[in-house]
């Protein structure tokens, strides 16, 4: 028997996360056939920023900033046989080769460019992405199933209210209302309150006539505001602060060319001399050189998912300090060793018998947690030199305990940094340091699937995951192509780019009339500066945003922050919403849960790790975990939900 209905839904957000639930209600609505005939959806897309692309990916943006992932990575469309299948795209790599191939006559020169000498181990631009999102797009709007309606809005969504029935009113800047049966939150990337400090830190230079940038996306900031052959003060050293770099060096026409075995950059004259500075007082290392997204060498012995899994099969919540990180600690102990034997063999005089010794220390029968790491160090001394030993949390911070007597040696101590981490990051596969940094990714893949949804407790999840794990990871695992090391390292050599150190402390010498920026291990003074740039993202915390839409979902009680309780019974806010699982619904301030509200993306971060990384294309070769294309697999639950009768 055929029903005859008729849907109405509004996605609100239109960046990849929106597309992507687009895309699945479209791939569901064709699968359901003759069960469709008769029945109508409409389908309302708002965002102010063009649809596809969204905020973040917009084709017009500048060429020098860059994907942190290579061409062969990311996809919109999902690739999990047990979904329905897409009715249009695919991934970006086949999308990539098919313009190299056969040109859409729509796409600009530079692009045409950029895609000539485009790699599957490159890195595109997030502007040639956005091409690619809005292809895939406009793929999809030429085969919409019969039955099917779409519209977009380009303006900000800025309330959503229910209105009876079990339909909700969105009310649409300077566009009034629109009425769905259900809603789904897609909202991306969002401008929050600054911190006190950053607060204290623009009032301060409003009132001394200074130039302050506070946290944004670098492709939203009018980067000619920051005068040449001035200094700058920037601070954040993670992804954010190599655009910044890019856009006041290349950007102004400078250019990098090699000379010999290192890149020399030659200044235009109309860069600032760039102070940066971060708590580590480095950069993220560099990515390892490699073959895929994971090192082939490299396989779990200890932190996999069967492992993992037997803490649900006896009913234990896990906890991450006291009974993951063990696990995963042990993987990144042998992914070192084992490469340092492969790729050194006479670092020690006996090397079978070194690892056979290392795999018995580190196997987790017995020991408690301290044993172990007591096994593995006696095993370790007594085979290896300390030269070639591992500290493994030192990676992260490599200037921790060293003190400069001016900041000209602490540059050439970053330097030397700098082009070791490139040196390694070309070794790829062969150095222990960039294959340990391997099993943690590989590792930070199998978590995302076992935290998610309360699979570890609380109080870890604040203090271990989040606390100082997150931070770590990232560090190793989450950086630029080993390129941008290079060039860092060429600018200063060339005095376009100094560094504060470690553990900066930034304020303002009112006195002066500058912004200033010291560390407590380097002597010399004060670096001052006229102009400081937040080379930071907007805090991605539900409870600080300055969307007025959440700031009205908060404030009317459809939605709330979730609460954590720390280990000493303290509950403290989360960044993302409470939600219940599956699909997402939020859950209002009175702990109901709407049906026809749904969340999907960043504003999971309380429920899952690791929202804002895009969706896995599945590779050649190489494991494939659950977690590459969870955000996808997401989309469609929200998709079969809104379709269901």
């Amino acid at each position: 028997m055929v029903t005859s209905q008729s849907i109405r839904t509004a996605l609100i957000g239109a960046g990849p996360r929106g597309t992507s639930v687009l895309e699945r209600l479209l791939a569901n609505w064709a699968a359901g056939g003759a069960a469709r005939a008769g029945s109508r959806l409409h389908i309302d897309v708002i965002d102010p920023h063009p649809a596809g692309p969204g905020h973040v990916w917009q084709p017009g943006q500048s060429r020098l900033y860059l994907m942190n992932t290579q061409s062969f990575y990311p996809t919109l469309v999902p690739e999990d046989p047990q979904l329905a299948p897409p009715l249009a795209g695919t991934t970006f790599d086949r999308w990539r080769e098919r313009q190299q191939q056969d040109p859409l006559p729509t796409l600009s020169d530079e692009e045409r460019a950029e895609l000539a000498v485009l790699e599957a181990r490159d890195f595109p631009s997030r502007a040639l992405y956005g091409r690619y999102l809005r292809c895939t797009l406009e793929e999809l709007l030429a085969v919409l199933p019969d039955g099917v309606t779409v519209d977009f809005h380009e303006a900000a969504a800025t309330a959503v209210r229910p209105v009876g029935d079990g339909k909700f009113d969105v009310e649409l800047a300077g566009r009034g209302t629109l009425t769905a049966d259900s809603v789904v939150f897609a909202l991306g990337h969002l401008d929050s309150r600054l911190s006190p400090e950053q607060r204290q830190l623009q009032a301060g230079a409003v009132q001394l006539g200074l130039r302050y940038f506070p946290p944004a996306a670098p492709a939203d900031v009018d980067w000619s505001a920051v005068p040449a052959r001035e200094t700058v003060l920037v601070r954040g050293m993670g992804l954010n602060f190599f655009d910044v770099m890019g856009q006041l060096t290349e950007g102004r026409g400078g250019k990098f060319v090699d000379a010999g075995d290192v890149l020399e950059y030659l200044p235009s004259g109309q860069e600032p001399l760039i102070i940066a500075a971060s708590r580590r007082g480095t950069p993220y290392r560099a990515k390892a050189t490699l073959e895929g997204y994971y090192p082939a060498s490299v396989t779990l012995r200890y932190c996999t998912a069967a492992a993992l899994q037997r803490f649900e099969s006896a009913g234990i919540i896990p906890a991450f300090d006291h009974d993951i990180w063990p696990l995963l600690h042990r993987d990144a102990l042998w992914a070192y060793y084992s490469t340092l034997m492969r790729s050194e063999p006479g670092a020690v005089p006996d090397p079978g018998a070194f690892l056979d010794e290392l795999d018995e220390a580190l196997h987790p029968h017995a020991h408690t947690t301290a044993k172990w790491e007591e096994s593995v160090k006696a095993v370790v001394e007594s085979h290896v030199r300390p030269e070639d030993r591992l500290d493994l949390l030192s990676l992260a911070a490599p200037l921790a305990g060293r003190a400069f007597r001016s900041r000209a040696d602490l540059d050439a101590a970053v330097v030397d940094y700098l082009l070791d981490d490139a040196r390694r990051s070309a070794l790829g596969e062969s150095d222990p340091v960039k294959m340990t940094i391997g099993a943690l990714h590989h590792g930070r893949a199998v978590l995302k699937s076992v935290v998610a949804d309360g699979g570890i407790t609380d109080e870890s999840w604040v203090a271990g995951l989040r606390g100082w794990f997150e931070s770590f990871v990232e560090g190793l695992a989450s950086g630029p192509p080993a390129l941008r090391a290079e060039q860092l390292a060429a600018l200063a050599r060339a005095g376009v780019v100094s560094f504060v150190g470690p553990d900066p402390k930034f304020g303002l010498d009112r006195e002066a009339g500058l912004f200033r920026a010291t560390s407590p291990w380097v002597q010399g003074g004060a670096a001052q500066a006229r102009t400081m740039v937040e080379a930071l993202a907007p805090a991605n915390r539900v409870a600080i945003s300055d969307s007025p839409l959440l700031q009205q979902l908060l404030a009317d009680g459809l939605v709330r922050p979730r609460t954590m309780m720390t280990v000493e019974g303290t509950p403290v806010q989360a960044s993302g919403l409470d939600v219940r699982p599956h699909p997402y619904r939020p859950v209002a301030a009175n702990g109901e849960v709407a049906g026809r509200l749904f969340v999907l993306g960043l504003q999971l971060s309380a429920n899952q790790w690791g929202t804002a990384i895009a969706a896995e294309a599945v590779q050649q070769a190489g494991p494939v975990y659950p977690s590459g294309q969870r955000t996808l697999r997401d989309a469609d639950e929200i998709a079969r939900a809104i379709l269901r009768p």
